[in-house]
């Protein structure tokens, strides 16, 4: 039986090759450019979707909550070109099961969706236990965030922090362990 995949990426010489080479690996790929398309091809039972983060303007992260509304164990893989450790974290708190940066390859797409499912497979034989997140790191996270809901404008996020600005550019610029 062949898999299906949505593919949602509005870049056109990336999607076809993409999924020509997702189609010689044996998927059948269903393609949506567009959010409209992508909710349309949506109700088709797919188990897996590649979701561009930036489509046409739009969020693909405002997708995230209605392609996994009817399929909650829909496995969405999110790429983009704009990578930040913030869009990441909120991407996985949405429900996308991993986070990839552009440009990447028909393998590493493959790679994450098998890790996922190992991941899944290993969290069901076995009770582990989750590190929690260092201090550092939750601040480092905190400021990472509230500098995305200033458009990246440090002097505007150092206000709201009520910290001074080079303050906060050293604390950006140490990145903690993620443990």
């Amino acid at each position: 039986m062949t898999q299906r995949l949505l593919l949602i990426d509005d870049d056109v010489v990336f999607t076809q090759t993409l999924a020509r080479s997702l189609t010689r690996r044996g998927y059948e790929v269903v393609i949506a450019q567009n959010t409209q398309q992508a909710l349309v091809c949506s109700q088709q039972p797919i188990q897996q979707v590649i979701l561009d983060l930036q489509l046409n303007g739009d969020s693909g992260l405002s997708l995230l909550a209605p392609l996994l509304n009817d399929h909650p164990q829909r496995q969405i893989l999110i790429l983009t070109g704009y990578a930040s450790i913030t869009t990441a974290v909120d991407a996985i708190k949405r429900g996308a099961m991993d986070y990839l940066c552009k440009p990447v390859n028909t393998s590493d797409i493959l790679k994450a969706f098998a890790n996922h499912t190992n991941r899944l497979h290993d969290h069901d034989d076995h009770n582990t236990e989750t590190n929690p997140l260092t201090l550092n790191r939750l601040e480092w996270e905190h400021l990472q965030r509230v500098l995305q809901e200033h458009q990246g404008n440090i002097s505007a996020c150092a206000r709201a922090l009520n910290m001074h600005r080079r303050t906060l550019q050293r604390k950006l610029q140490k990145r903690p362990s993620p443990g």
